[in-house]
């Protein structure tokens, strides 16, 4: 293999609409600060959305339910991913479109119950026996086969494990011999085998050979230190609907038709009722042993308004469960018909009874100064220069038209000045833009006008 031909791995750096959102951005006694961590302005709704974190973090939020209520290009989804970077990635968050529910293998409450559960996370603490060190040995002694024939079989491996205070020599199984074969150990690695299940991890080249090669592709870690046989603590974080896909799928036997059902790929198949009560049982006797954390997480329901009255009534019994995470729905519409229900109209397209369980958070439209603002954060991640003469025709243009709008101008402006031969955008690039590309309003306003020459 030639360098030349390894291709860099090095990930870049995708920028999509919401890539600047860090946080809330707000100061220590919970108030907003205009323009911080990627947001601007919609104080309010930050420091409702502050008090809903502190919830979350102390766990007395768990089956709630919030709805972010504002017209569109008004930042509730960059709201809600804002609440997911302030939790961390210790919090499950777990964002789905209203639309996603309908799906033509599985039944709509399927998909909200799968959602629910991936929202629901656990946390395992496990103090596990291990026997850690490097290979100092690796000897596996065979005998005749007992079935017959002219192969040898492995009887049990010899294995010699060294750490910083002291050595130690292990009989093993033939099959963890099997598990050392697939994880590659060699004379050398750094390992650790769990002592009731022997499941083996190999960690990496121990560092005393890190001058054998001058050029080499492996990762070196140092020589353990304490004694060979020791007690690790290991705390593992799973959602719910891990535990599910892994006790639904059917451990596949030796003949030959599931081996065909493995090569074959599956279609999405249900978890039943059954299996998730069966797994709840579980899950609250490691609870109650101290074994297991829940971790109430969040789920995210966009463009809420497109569920129909069936998943609207599915959504009251999941709230109530005794496992929920807190749920935060977002709309852009006013006054409309239910889905499923021709003669019901409602706020926000949601009915009234699930209306009354929500906390709701109103965003309301930006202002031209935020507008500028936003713009200005826009084009810093999106690495662009905007001369403030731009800046001042894009603001007016957005406060005229829409946010989304004026953000959406900014790379072809960007490419109308490169072939000008500019590095930074100008006035004039947005309006030869502006004439390119229409705006909605505009759009709607051209549809009218020539409404004849258009079908119906």
């Amino acid at each position: 293999m030639k360098i030349e031909e390894v291709k860099n791995t090095a990930k870049t750096q995708r920028i999509s609409a919401h890539t600047h959102i860090k946080g809330l951005g707000l100061d220590e006694n919970g108030n907003a600060i205009q323009f911080a961590a990627g947001l601007v302005g919609q104080e309010m709704a930050r420091e409702a959305a502050g008090i809903v974190v502190d919830m979350i973090r102390s766990k007395k939020m768990s089956g709630r339910a919030i709805l972010f209520a504002g017209p569109p290009g008004t930042g509730k989804t960059a709201i809600a991913l804002a609440i997911a970077q302030e939790l961390g990635n210790k919090v499950p968050f777990c964002p789905m479109v209203g639309s996603e529910v309908y799906s033509s293998e599985i039944k709509k409450t399927e998909v909200l119950m799968e959602n629910f559960r991936r929202a629901i996370g656990l946390r395992i603490k496990e103090t596990k026996e291990v026997y850690e060190g490097e290979v100092t040995e690796l000897s596996p002694l065979e005998t005749e086969n007992p079935v017959g024939g002219y192969g040898k079989t492995v009887s049990h491996v010899v294995i010699g494990l060294k750490t910083a205070k002291g050595t130690k020599q292990l009989k093993l199984d033939p099959l963890i011999y099997e598990s050392l074969q697939k994880e590659k150990v060699e004379v050398g690695d750094v390992i650790y085998i769990e002592a009731n299940s022997g499941a083996v991890k190999r960690q990496g080249r121990s560092d005393n050979y890190a001058t054998e090669f001058d050029l080499e592709a492996e990762e070196y870690v140092p020589l353990p230190k304490g004694d060979v046989h020791k007690k690790k603590e290991v705390i593992q974080d799973v959602t719910l609907h891990d535990l599910d896909v892994a006790n639904a799928k059917p451990q596949g036997g030796q003949d030959i038709m599931s081996m065909m059902g493995q090569l074959m790929k599956p279609k999405k198949t249900e978890i039943t009722d059954k299996l998730r009560k069966e797994i709840n049982k579980v899950v609250n006797k490691y609870i109650d042993q101290g074994i297991a954390e829940l971790v109430p997480g969040v789920l995210f329901i966009d463009e809420v308004h497109m569920l129909d009255i069936e998943t609207f009534t599915y959504l009251h019994r999941a709230l109530e469960t005794a496992i929920a995470p807190i749920v935060i729905f977002a709309t852009n519409r006013g006054q409309c018909v239910i889905r499923g229900a021709e003669d019901i109209i409602s706020p926000h397209g949601v009915p009234l009874d699930l209306l009354d369980r929500l906390l709701i958070i109103k965003t309301l439209p930006y202002s031209r100064s935020e507008i500028e603002q936003i713009i200005k954060l826009r084009a810093v991640t999106e690495g662009l220069q905007l001369e403030d003469e731009a800046l001042t025709v894009l603001s007016e243009l957005g406060a005229r038209t829409t946010l989304r709008y004026v953000v959406q101008l900014l790379t072809p402006a960007s490419l109308a000045a490169k072939i000008n031969g500019r590095s930074s955008i100008k006035k004039e690039d947005i309006e030869e833009v502006k004439r390119l590309f229409l705006d909605a309003k505009s759009s709607a306003k051209i549809l009218t006008q020539q409404k004849d020459k258009f079908m119906k």
